[in-house]
Order: C-alpha cells, then sequence, then structure tokens
C-alpha cells in the first residue's frame, strides 16, 4: 500500500474527497468550523484525566471495538463488564445494561474521550491501522497544538485519537491558548510510519486519556462548577464552548452546547458516560475541592481515595488522590 494510497483510503473512510472537506468534518466532530511530547504534560498536571465508565447495550461489541481499533488490553472482563488499559493502566470501564435507551444526541453527556498517543509516530502508526482496517473515521484535523482523527464507537460514543505537538509550540495570549481546526497534512504524518505494515498490534504502554469533551445543558453554569468548583483554568473560549485545564495544558475538558443547549438532567438508565475520574496529585488540592463542593451545595460523597460528585447534569466525577 503506498502513502498515497493509504491518503486516499483515510478520506475515503472520512467520506471526504480532499483534505479541507476532511477538516471541515473534523470541525464538525468539534461542533464548529471556526476556527509532540506525548502525554507527559497532560498527565503530570497537578489535575488530570484518569478513566472513564460508559454503560453498553452490547459489551462483547463495544469491548472488542476498542480492543481491535484503539489497540487497549482487556485486563478484566465478565459478563456484566470490562475493563480495558494501557501499559497496565486502567483507562476505560464497560459496563452492560442489555435494554438500556439509548442516550440523545442533544442530552448533557459524553462528546467524546480523547485518547492521547505518546508520540506522533504513534499516531502515524495508528492511522495505517486504521485504514489497513477500514475502520470508518469522521474526521481528522491540525487544532495547532495537536493533530487528531475523530471516530465514534459501535454504541455512538464519540472518541479521538490524537498526538499533541511539543508545548514550547503552544501559543499563549493572556491565558488563551491558539487552536484551530485545519486540514491534517497526512503525508507528512504518515512519513513517520510504513504504509505497507500495519504494526499496530496494541496501543503503546503511554497511550492515556488526554482529555474529556461533554456535552452540557449551559455552559456558563458547567463553567462555574468545572472551573469554580473543580478548579479548572480558563485556556480557551468559542461560539458555543469552552475548554479548560490544569497545569497550563491545552485543555484537559471541554465543554459544549452545540446540541445540548437547554438540556435538563440526564437519565441514568440510559446508554453513555457514567463516570469520569480526575486524578488530583495532592491531598491539598482535594481537600480545597470538597471545600468547595460544600459551598456550591454539589453532590459529595466518599469513596475510596476521593470524592465523588456530579455537574448540574448529573454526570458523575470522581475526584482521585494519585
Amino acid at each position: 500500500m503506498s502513502i498515497d494510497l493509504t491518503r486516499r483510503t483515510l478520506l475515503h473512510l472520512v467520506g471526504a474527497s480532499s483534505l479541507s472537506a476532511a477538516a471541515t468534518a473534523a470541525a464538525l466532530a468539534e461542533g464548529t468550523a471556526s476556527g509532540a511530547t506525548g502525554p507527559t504534560i497532560a498527565n503530570r498536571t497537578p489535575m488530570r484525566i484518569g478513566m472513564v465508565t460508559l454503560r453498553v447495550r452490547n459489551l462483547d461489541l463495544v469491548a472488542d471495538y476498542y480492543r481491535d481499533v484503539i489497540g487497549l488490553t482487556v485486563m478484566q472482563r465478565t459478563a456484566t463488564g470490562a475493563r480495558l488499559g494501557a501499559g497496565g493502566v486502567p483507562l476505560l470501564d464497560l459496563t452492560l445494561r442489555a435494554n438500556a435507551p439509548a442516550e440523545a444526541r442533544n442530552a448533557a453527556g459524553l462528546y467524546h474521550t480523547a485518547f492521547l498517543m505518546p508520540t506522533r509516530k504513534d499516531l502515524a502508526r495508528w492511522l495505517v491501522h486504521a485504514a489497513t482496517n477500514k475502520v470508518p473515521l469522521s474526521g481528522f484535523a491540525d487544532h495547532l497544538v495537536s493533530e487528531s482523527v475523530y471516530l465514534d464507537d459501535p454504541e455512538s460514543n464519540g472518541i479521538e485519537v490524537y498526538a499533541d505537538r511539543a508545548p514550547e509550540s503552544w501559543k499563549w495570549d493572556s491565558g488563551t491558548v491558539a487552536m484551530a481546526t485545519d486540514p491534517l497534512d497526512i503525508d507528512n504524518l504518515l512519513t513517520l510510519a510504513n504504509p505497507r505494515v500495519a504494526d499496530y498490534a496494541r496501543a503503546p504502554d503511554g497511550l492515556r486519556i488526554g482529555h474529556m469533551h461533554l456535552r452540557v445543558g449551559n455552559l456558563e453554569q458547567a463553567d462555574r462548577f468545572y472551573g469554580g468548583v473543580i478548579g479548572f483554568d480558563p485556556t480557551r473560549k468559542r461560539t458555543g464552548a469552552a475548554f479548560l485545564s490544569s497545569g497550563r495544558y491545552h485543555h484537559h475538558l471541554g465543554i459544549n452546547v452545540w446540541q445540548s443547549a437547554g438540556a435538563g438532567r440526564r437519565d441514568d438508565a440510559a446508554t453513555g458516560l457514567a463516570w469520569f475520574s480526575l486524578e488530583v496529585a495532592s491531598q491539598e488540592i482535594l481537600q480545597a475541592q470538597a471545600q468547595r463542593l460544600r459551598q456550591a451545595g454539589a453532590p459529595a460523597a466518599t469513596i475510596t481515595n476521593g470524592i465523588e460528585t456530579a455537574d448540574p447534569w448529573g454526570t458523575k466525577v470522581h475526584l482521585i488522590k494519585v
């Protein structure tokens, strides 16, 4: 398979005729058309994403997808659940809810889970893997701070697979980081991999969840919770969306109302995101979060090594001291 053929194959998988069209598809995956050192910085910040739990109707189908497409290792599997990860680190829990209704696209909940490759070469290798196995994609783009590919699992849970550019190349201005949705230079990316050989048998050990992107019902309310209460710092805002992080990462969390403006409380019986964890680096951070949760009147239940809370739409967040 030549590089050019791989490029055409990828465009076909996105359903696009050109790189510009593919970037437009990626922009739609991000909700708007306006505008690496791997996971090191994303996962050594004072607060970072830990793992995600999804409620699914077909456990085998979804577990096999994350194993075969993303390359996660099945760490534990029962008749009612599966835990998958990379490098011995759990990243994804799947819980069987066979008769659950599908969560509506205009409900609050998961927009996508973003899997961060350790290096750009790993992203290239994965892209060859996706093309070779004809994995349907929904878009790919250059975001200036990162390069990204978008897809959906069999139950329509959004996924981003990406690699960061070197943090020293990110452009900051008064606390705001420059990001865009430009065409991805596939040809340049594929110079890092052999397009004739699919050698991505499993995810690299350093793969982590770099960020989460959530649908919310009200942007200001979500910003008060995830910023003011949880403690993330704002890094960028645009129409209908905000991005927040810890430790000057470009974003650990995206929140948007592109489909979900005015959404009410989530249905806990439906498929989709059950909870995700935020790992915090010190007991002092956790204690400060607990105090702000009490002051805000937000849920704050004690769990092992931390606190379980929920945002205003019922998406549960586990704050874990690591």
